[in-house]
């Protein structure tokens, strides 16, 4: 009768314990004959080793949840020390290490020839994170920088004539910006924090050529509502950094009321232009008419041919603003920072310009100026404008550094983990670029011929297509800069102090320069 009662009666919580305990023990036995059996036979043959985990790093209270990297990196960020925080660790630990960070192991590397099978020799293995795009979607939409496989190849395609050599050659239509640029510098030897500049010059050049109209934020007389579009971008960008450093669930969380009112303010502004570049798509035959501003190459008329969908057009638009904006922006505010501590570069420099006898430099001049170039590369070394990136492998695959006690064995990576590098680290590596990696140095560059260790523009498939848009643009406004003004002197007394959102910068860069 007790049996008769135990297999026939209503089942118990015993009942329920036995059957769940028995689908887990098939659950695992099922996993273990196929993808442990798969994972086995990959770690075996490529003689993986399994990452090297210690108690300071990865410690007993962060097995689950792993806030404490979590709570250091944000308090870190708000002292603006983020930067040098990641450095740290792995200074102490090595160049790759396992964190435990919001319920997520985060893989991160300094190497060389991870980040090359990442970005190039396995590129197929590896997508954007979740959290990027979780992050990045609410401002940026789906765009080159949001999207993975096909659709990222379609945006690239439809990018790529914006960097050709004649628009990137097309140093006149640079030229009116720098003439406001100037305008805008006193001229008594006042004060001036060039950052906030630079970042006015390149919004406005790079919605020239996006939209056919610039945001003219350095003109005299700028209208109100570009420079709030200006505002709003930035402070966009600021919350979606802040966002990518949390994890997904919490990534909203960060876009306040204020910040999704200034997302709501760029999508507008550009939604102008997007509406009147469909218009002209309606009444024009596309492949015989010319679109408004004449022969002059504009992305928004290109992109219209191809696509009718409008928040696709906005979404690419603001991708490319984002990249052709506050690359050259960062990048200078980073070159000028340094000019104005270090005369001994500045006077090697100014001979360089000089030779130009005050002579608008031509595109192909720019590139035979050793010495800009040199300056260039080394300030992108010490402060690459993207320091931090990530992908997330979609599918079992390996690394050929990390694993074992030392570090240089192979070291298998299961699908769905994230792995990042820190170029800020990587380009400050000893091993790599010598006992004075931390010098500012560009006679290093005289002989210097770095491969996958230097990474400014990213590699592989994905490499920048804008990059020498982004150099061409900071070469041009810093020879037109020094001929006009024949001394610098820095006003800030602090080192280098971090400001990132997307993208890094200098917090400022607080100059008086002397007119020529």
């Amino acid at each position: 009768m007790a049996f008769a009662s135990f297999s026939m009666g209503v089942p118990n919580d015993f009942h329920y314990v036995v059957g769940a305990l028995l689908c887990y023990g098939i659950f695992y036995l099922y996993w273990q004959l196929t993808v442990g059996a798969r994972r086995r036979r990959i770690f075996k043959k490529h003689g993986c080793k399994p990452i090297k985990k210690n108690a300071e790093l990865n410690p007993w209270k962060d097995s689950l949840f792993g806030w404490t990297h979590l709570v250091l990196n944000r308090r870190s960020a708000k002292q603006h020390k983020l930067l040098d925080s990641l450095r740290e660790r792995f200074l102490r630990h090595g160049h790759t290490i396992l964190l435990k960070l919001a319920f997520t192991d985060i893989i991160l590397t300094l190497e060389p020839e991870n980040l090359k099978t990442m970005l190039a020799t396995k590129f197929s293995d590896w997508n954007l994170p979740d959290r990027r795009k979780a992050a990045f979607q609410p401002l940026l939409g789906r765009g080159i920088f949001t999207s993975d496989a096909s659709a990222w190849q379609h945006s690239r395609e439809l990018l790529r004539p914006n960097f050709v050599r004649n628009q990137v050659a097309d140093l006149a239509t640079l030229e009116t910006h720098i003439d406001h640029l100037i305008q805008a510098i006193p001229r008594d030897g006042s004060i001036v924090d060039l950052r906030e500049l630079f970042f006015r010059l390149t919004i406005d050049s790079a919605t020239g050529f996006l939209f056919g109209e610039s945001t003219a934020c350095l003109a005299p007389g700028a209208s109100a509502r570009a420079t709030e579009f200006a505002n709003a971008f930035d402070r966009s960008q600021e919350a979606v950094g802040i966002a990518t450093r949390s994890i997904p669930i919490l990534a909203k969380l960060f876009l306040s009321s204020g910040v999704r009112t200034d997302i709501r303010y760029v999508h507008h502004f550009v939604d102008h232009y997007v509406k009147s570049g469909l218009e002209w798509r309606k009444r024009q035959d596309v492949e015989k008419s010319a679109p408004p501003g004449g022969r002059r190459y504009i992305f928004l008329y290109e992109l219209v041919k191809a696509i009718q969908d409008p928040i696709r057009i906005r979404s690419e638009l603001l991708n490319v603003l984002l990249a052709g904006r506050d690359t050259t922006a960062s990048l200078l505010t980073n070159v000028w920072f340094i000019l104005a501590k270090r005369s001994d570069i500045w006077a090697k420099l100014r001979r360089e310009v000089d030779a130009l006898n005050g002579e608008r430099p031509t595109y192909e001049q720019i590139k035979n100026m050793k010495y800009l170039k040199y300056v260039m590369n080394e300030t992108l070394r010490l402060y690459p404008v993207v320091p931090v990136n990530s992908r997330m492998s979609i599918t079992d695959t390996v690394l050929p550094r990390g694993g074992g006690t030392d570090g240089t064995s192979p070291l298998f990576i299961p699908a769905k983990t994230s792995v990042g590098w820190n170029l800020f680290a990587m380009h400050r590596r000893e091993d790599l670029f010598g006992k004075d990696a931390e010098d500012f140095r560009p006679e290093r560059w005289e002989k210097l011929r770095p491969g996958w260790e230097y990474l400014p523009f990213n590699g592989g498939p994905r490499i920048c297509i804008g990059q020498q848009f982004a150099l061409t643009e900071a070469s041009y406004t810093t020879i037109r800069l020094m001929q006009e003004y024949t001394d610098i002197e820095s006003c800030d007394p602090n080192p280098w102090t971090e400001c990132i959102t997307i993208t890094a910068s200098g917090q400022a860069t607080k100059v008086s320069l002397t007119p020529a």
